[in-house]
């Protein structure tokens, strides 16, 4: 059934009801009757047709004032054939309460028209009315109610769907405003770490560069001196450099932010050259240990490089999913793909890396090429 049909269904039904009720109305006349009499009700009824069908293409409000027409119009049919159009009475009828909305109780009006019978067995009037009461019953009270309820669950999803489009844009903005953060930050630490190593390392070297002009002016003159001094030099460097190595260890940005700095510029450098970028994670990334953020750091490079030389693909997606114990990636891009996958310098480098950690890497390439990387968490 097509969607048309199938949202008017109960549009049609109705219209094949009157148009079936008219033409046996009609058909039920007296044909000892004078032509004229019968074309008038041929009229009549046509005119009854025409206002039902008709008022479908208004509002509400201006059809409860063209239904006084169809009424009329069946006043005149009973009062010229007398009782013929007994369903078409019932018809209007439930085309009045349907339209105001009426109460099921109501629907007991219609059973009036079998005191009006005068061509029907009262058995079979009884069923006919009975089914034309279910149609329009049917209609108010349980399809109605049922297409509410899926328009309300279709406008329930579609704000679901908005939604979670608005909370996972917000997400990736949140966690690119955190990477400009730690990009930030560890742009301050390199500039800390240059002050700190300059007031440390330059005052150092700057004594010891003064020391050992003193020591070599004296050096003829009292040697035992020179060489004391020359001692106190190399322990002031060592000194010196032990608080360099303590300054690099404390000063170190972490592996993860770099890494996903690095993974960001690399996304924003394919989007700079026409491919689509997107980098997501999922679960908890602090969980990641460093050894293993260098290999995703290195497979991602190398699958992105190659895609961008010969898939000929217009995206490309980043996935990391850190779970319990495991961390999978997965590189993907909607590119040409190839029919035999045959592992180059590339393919190889990753395999090994990845077997290096104890993880799996597998290709596929049925629609683009898709890299899948499992690697096992070792915790500490």
């Amino acid at each position: 059934m097509r969607e048309g049909t199938r949202n008017n269904y109960f549009i049609i039904v109705r219209i094949i009801m009157m148009v079936m009720f008219s033409l046996g109305g009609f058909l039920n006349t007296d044909r000892d009757r004078k032509v004229g009499v019968l074309a008038l009700i041929l009229l009549l009824v046509s005119l009854f047709m025409a206002c039902i069908c008709l008022k479908e293409f208004f509002t509400v409000s201006i059809q409860k004032i063209i239904l006084i027409i169809p009424a009329i119009i069946l006043a005149l049919l009973f009062y010229i054939e007398g009782k013929s159009f007994i369903f078409l009475g019932v018809f209007l009828i439930c085309e009045y309460l349907f339209l105001f909305k009426a109460k099921i109780i109501y629907f007991v009006l219609p059973y009036i028209m079998l005191y009006a019978n005068a061509e029907f067995d009262m058995f079979f009037a009884f069923v006919v009315i009975s089914l034309i009461d279910l149609c329009y019953i049917q209609e108010m009270y349980v399809v109605s109610y049922y297409r509410n309820r899926t328009i309300e669950d279709v406008k329930l999803e579609q704000s679901l769907k908005r939604d979670m489009t608005i909370k996972e844009e917000a997400a990736k903005d949140e966690l690119k405003k955190s990477m400009l953060m730690a990009e930030n930050q560890i742009l301050e630490e390199r500039a800390h770490l240059s002050q700190t190593l300059h007031d440390k390392l330059g005052h150092n070297i700057n004594g010891s560069i003064y020391q050992l002009e003193a020591s070599k002016l004296i050096m003829e003159k009292d040697p035992e001196k020179a060489r004391s001094m020359t001692q106190g030099v190399i322990d002031q460097l060592r000194t010196g450099m032990d608080e360099i190595r303590s300054i690099l260890r404390k000063e170190r940005p972490k592996k993860k932010e770099l890494a996903i700095i690095q993974l960001y510029k690399l996304c924003d450098d394919c989007n700079n050259k026409g491919v689509v970028t997107e980098l997501e994670t999922e679960g908890n990334i602090d969980d990641i240990p460093d050894y293993l953020w260098e290999v995703i750091l290195d497979n991602a490079f190398e699958a992105v490089s190659n895609a961008m030389k010969y898939a000929q693909c217009k995206n490309i997606k980043i996935n990391i999913n850190a779970m319990n114990k495991m961390v999978r990636c997965q590189i993907k891009d909607d590119g040409i793909g190839c029919k035999n996958i045959e592992d180059g310098m590339g393919l190889s480098g990753m395999r090994q890396r990845i077997r290096a950690i104890g993880g799996t890497i597998s290709f596929e390439s049925d629609a683009g090429f898709v890299v899948n990387m499992l690697m096992p968490i070792r915790r500490e």
